[in-house]
């Protein structure tokens, strides 16, 4: 099978013929459609992700069918479908065993510490694995765990609720516009950011109830604050995010794992009892969360394009230059 390779930092990926996996005592291997392509792979190509081992079969966003199991997998079967994990907890630390396995201390990655997504056949620790409903699209299964589920976790540390006014940065990107339609789930009134004019029709679609740019906290608060600032875009809006932040509101970050630094007003933090919360990926649970609300059909995947794996470096390109609005994916059978 074809397999992309980072095998030098800041270089194009490299397509290679491999041979398919066979599962170990504890895994299975998966048969996909479909795999995602996160900015995460972006700065692990850039060389921002420190325990990448190089060379690495990148991509985190997994999910298909069962096509072996090995011995010791019980709760999986042959052609079950399943998401993954982002990565491999070690189900043994005082976190994994509080239901927090995505603070593992022993963690491993996909796409980093261990090979990755992009290919179609990927041997997956049972650990990381999540039973995937009959009637939930393969391009909803695969943005489960690093999308949806991720949203799900961040919405949860910021006490997300009925009636409260989430605001979202960067919403118009993969993340972004997923993030509008999970909040809407909740009841909550969502303020869209973004730089980007032509991106502002789909996030109205989405169900952005208004969406600001620039020195965006004026016109936040003059829509009455926000009681969760999503900060997915990072240092860039960083402290326009906190000055949108009612008193008592959250500040959550979210994706961006680049390690840049932000001055922060520490006075109006403290005045105004905020918080600034870091959340990171997902756990099974809100994994589980995402799928069922797929299920019920109260949220939908935003594609913005399928590329085969030949074209992923292209595809890198468009998200580097800020031409997508939604979620790229690699199409496997191409």
């Amino acid at each position: 099978m074809k397999a992309a390779f980072l095998k030098k930092l800041n270089s194009e990926l490299e397509i290679d013929d491999i041979e398919e996996p066979e599962p170990g005592d504890d895994e299975v291997v998966i048969e996909q459609r479909y795999t995602g392509i996160c900015y995460r792979d972006i700065l692990t190509m850039q060389g921002f992700q420190p325990r990448v081992n190089i060379p690495v079969i990148p991509g985190h966003e997994i999910s298909g069918r069962i096509i072996k199991k090995g011995k010791n997998v019980e709760s999986f079967n042959i052609n079950e479908r399943v998401s993954s994990l982002i990565y491999i907890p070690c189900g043994k630390c005082e976190f994994c065993l509080s239901g927090n396995e995505n603070l593992c201390v022993n963690k491993r990655i996909f796409g980093e510490s261990v090979n990755g997504a992009y290919r179609k056949y990927i041997n997956v620790n049972m650990n990381s694995l999540v039973h995937v409903p009959d009637n939930v699209p393969e391009e909803s299964s695969v943005i489960a765990a690093c999308v949806t589920g991720m949203i799900i976790h961040a919405l949860r540390l910021g006490n997300i609720s009925e009636k409260k006014t989430v605001l979202i940065t960067g919403a118009g990107g993969g993340v972004g516009m997923h993030a509008i339609e999970i909040a809407k789930t909740y009841g909550a009134t969502v303020i869209a950011e973004t730089t980007s004019e032509w991106k502002k029709k789909a996030i109205y679609e989405a169900g952005a109830d208004y969406v600001v740019s620039g020195s965006y906290s004026k016109d936040v608060k003059n829509y009455g604050g926000a009681d969760i600032v999503l900060e997915i875009v990072g240092k860039d809006t960083f402290n326009e995010s906190l000055r949108s932040l009612k008193t008592g509101g959250s500040l959550v970050l979210i994706g961006n794992v680049r390690p840049a630094s932000a001055e922060m007003p520490i006075g109006l933090i403290i005045m105004k009892g905020n918080r600034i919360i870091g959340s990171l990926s997902s756990t099974r649970k809100d994994v589980s969360e995402a799928l069922q609300l797929s299920s019920e059909k109260r949220i939908s995947p935003r594609i913005f394009d399928k590329v085969s794996l030949n074209d992923v470096n292209r595809a890198f390109d468009d998200m580097i230059n800020k031409r997508n609005n939604g979620r790229i994916l690699i199409d496997l059978n191409k």
